[in-house]
């Protein structure tokens, strides 16, 4: 009884768990992994698998733990290569998010594709990578050589000739012949004035 049990829950719950993968028949061509989108993008795909329900599309706020989905559109008939939903990114806030396409089968299990890491970009500027400078090569420049400057030397001052002492005039009277003519011509001049004294007394008598 208990290993009929298990065979039973294997047999109803593998065929889902195994729907539920990633299928090749259930894609998402637009738009694609990382890109920055903005305003009303056309959101392209297949979802005609085998067994095909309906389909939907939703998406998620990247990191969000809660597992929350919103809803975009619902189908109830399957596409290949065609338009799956129409996303108007002017309601949400920029940010990064996961697009989410699972097509239902009439089963009860499902098929998801997953577009991860869609950029939002309405209200800020969308990063665009910058590609390097190029930088050119530039011919090597030949450096001129520039003549040695050469020192000029500066002519020295020529030194004037020592005046040579003249010769001593032999005109010039010595301080001493002077004093002895001015003391011989005083007591010649004393002299005279007595001797005219003298006279004109004698000549009063």
């Amino acid at each position: 009884m208990r290993r009929a049990l298990i065979f039973l829950t294997l047999i109803l719950f593998l065929p889902a768990s195994l729907a539920s993968a990633q299928s090749p028949s259930v894609a998402v061509t637009s738009p694609q992994a990382g890109q920055a989108v903005q305003g009303v993008v056309t959101v392209s795909g297949t979802s005609a698998a085998d067994g095909f329900l309906s389909a939907e599309v939703s998406f998620a706020y990247s990191g969000d733990a809660t597992g929350t989905w919103f809803l975009v559109a619902v189908s109830g008939q399957p596409v290949t290569d065609g338009t799956l939903a129409v996303w108007d990114t002017t309601a949400i806030t920029d940010g990064t998010y996961t697009l989410r396409l699972r097509v239902t089968l009439v089963d009860g299990s499902y098929l998801d594709a997953l577009v991860p890491d869609l950029r939002v970009r309405n209200y800020t500027p969308t990063e665009t990578p910058v590609p390097p400078t190029p930088t050119a090569t530039l011919p090597p420049t030949r450096t001129p050589v520039l003549p040695t400057a050469t020192a000029t030397p500066v002519p020295s001052a020529t030194p004037l000739p020592t005046p040579t002492a003249l010769a001593e005039n032999p005109a010039i009277l010595p301080s001493s012949d002077i004093y002895v003519s001015v003391l011989y011509g005083g007591l010649t001049v004393t002299l005279l004035f007595l001797l005219l004294a003298l006279y004109l007394r004698l000549r009063r008598k």
